[in-house]
């Protein structure tokens, strides 16, 4: 299979989560809490078999906590968020908050980031404020938005801990093995007693965690050494966009302007921030 068809299937995997989570708890087959505890069950089971198929030794030697923490409320924020946001919605908070919790760590790490990112973060910060702000064109809810920008700041906070991850396979069935007995015990605090799971929202939380997630990120680490920097930014935008039709096809969530406008804001201010700019033409043909 094609490079550019791998990466299309990747992004289209991590897409999915949204619109798998959003299914789930549209219609009540499951509660939040429960969707995230099987997800990460599922993803551990999933990651475990890539990555003890990939090598010899223990999983949990490559893991984190504190990258293990930052996963679970991810997971969480994400599951809780999806009570009542739509899926594209969702994918475009998540993803402007990952990129910029990722530029303040930079900042928070001494970096002196480029003007060009300067100004990416604060148009993407723009466009979520005015996605979010009260009496907006769209009517979010201020606490499911809340959810999913923690969930943002946790997948960020994770992805700055795990760039020096020498196998980030391996470490990252490590950080799902240590979150999920803590997201089974919160499922099971929050939700004892509260009525049983159905079939459909159980698969639908094992298909998010086994194969959107746990094979989705072990395909994007085959496909990432193979792409440059700025395809990998380019190839990630699509993300939220994929999103929102994936919602429009399987939810008929509607597409409307008061969505498009800040959600075109947010991503341009994050393809400024994230798409290295070019210093030399090279000539074609080399």
């Amino acid at each position: 299979m094609s490079l550019f068809l791998l990466t299309a299937l990747t992004m289209v995997a991590f897409a999915a989560n949204s619109v798998l989570n959003r299914l789930a708890l549209v219609d009540g087959s499951i509660d939040p809490a429960s969707f995230g505890a099987v997800r990460l069950a599922a993803g551990v089971a999933m990651l475990w078999i890539l990555a003890m198929a990939g090598g010899n030794g223990r999983i949990e030697r490559s893991g984190d906590w504190r990258a293990a923490a930052a996963l679970f409320v991810y997971i969480f924020g994400f599951s809780f968020a999806y009570i009542a946001l739509d899926a594209g919605l969702g994918a475009l908070i998540l993803f402007g908050m990952v990129q910029i919790t990722m530029f303040a760590g930079a900042l928070w790490g001494g970096e002196r980031p480029p003007v060009q990112r300067w100004v990416g973060a604060v148009l993407a910060f723009g466009g979520l404020a005015w996605l979010l702000w009260p009496g907006a064109g769209i009517a979010v809810s201020i606490l499911h938005g809340a959810f999913m920008v923690a969930a943002g700041i946790g997948w960020g906070i994770y992805s700055l801990i795990g760039r020096g991850a020498t196998d980030p396979l391996r470490a990252t069935a490590a950080n799902f093995l240590f979150a999920a007995p803590f997201g089974i015990a919160l499922a099971l605090i929050l939700f004892a007693g509260a009525g049983a799971l159905s079939t459909w929202g159980i698969l639908l939380a094992i298909l998010s965690g086994a194969v959107t997630s746990g094979l989705g990120y072990a395909l994007w680490y085959r496909v990432l050494p193979q792409l440059a920097p700025s395809v990998a930014a380019v190839a990630q935008l699509t993300v939220p966009v994929i999103a929102m039709t994936g919602g429009l096809i399987f939810l008929a969530e509607p597409i409307t302007w008061d969505v498009v406008l800040p959600a075109l804001v947010v991503l341009g201010g994050v393809a400024a921030s994230v798409i290295p700019r070019q210093k030399t033409i090279r000539s074609s043909g080399s």
